[in-house]
């Protein structure tokens, strides 16, 4: 396996995720309001999973290691342009806790809000998907050597096996100060 394989299959189960939340709007448009622990649910999943596991990786192993290669202009670009990509996504899942917790407490208009946020999400992931698989993946995989991508696929294996402990480890901390 290449090491933009892990990325690829993580994609998938961000689109499927994307997918339950585009069903959640309509209910929720329907209905005129949205379950919190939903919200919560899917903040988590963008937060931990598509946020610190699958961009963590990007940015931390791929895009690290890309730093030390010669890029082309339209590369370095691609990859500068991504990086803002993750950081509007995390706005967004931070505008969207925002929201969902004025909801909880009572603020009935923070509703419009939430959807937005979450039609911004549905709006953004699978675009910058489509940008990683079919454009800045197979580019940026010329820059490795057969042995250097298998380097990075084994840093992805050991990222993603210390994701769980980072977790709860900054749950504990929270929850102890």
């Amino acid at each position: 396996m290449q090491a933009r394989g892990p990325l690829m299959i993580e994609h998938r189960l961000i689109e499927k995720m994307i997918h339950i939340i585009e069903k959640k709007i309509r209910t929720a448009e329907q209905k005129q309001s949205i379950d919190p622990y939903f919200i919560d649910t899917a903040v988590d999943f963008i937060r931990v999973y598509a946020d610190r596991t699958h961009h963590g990786k990007e940015e931390d192993i791929l895009f690290r290691n890309l730093r030390n290669k010669n890029l082309s202009e339209t590369d370095k670009k691609l990859m500068d342009e991504l990086i803002e990509d993750h950081k509007f996504g995390r706005k967004t899942a931070k505008a969207l806790t925002e929201e969902n917790t004025k909801y909880r407490n009572g603020e009935k208009e923070s509703f419009a809000q939430i959807i937005n946020c979450l039609k911004m999400l549905i709006d953004f992931y699978p675009k910058h998907i489509k940008k990683e698989d079919e454009i800045f993946f197979p580019s940026s995989h010329k820059y490795f050597s057969d042995e250097e991508d298998q380097v990075m696929l084994s840093e992805f294996w050991e990222f993603d096996r210390k994701m769980i402990h980072e977790k709860y480890e900054s749950v504990v901390k929270e929850f102890s100060s």
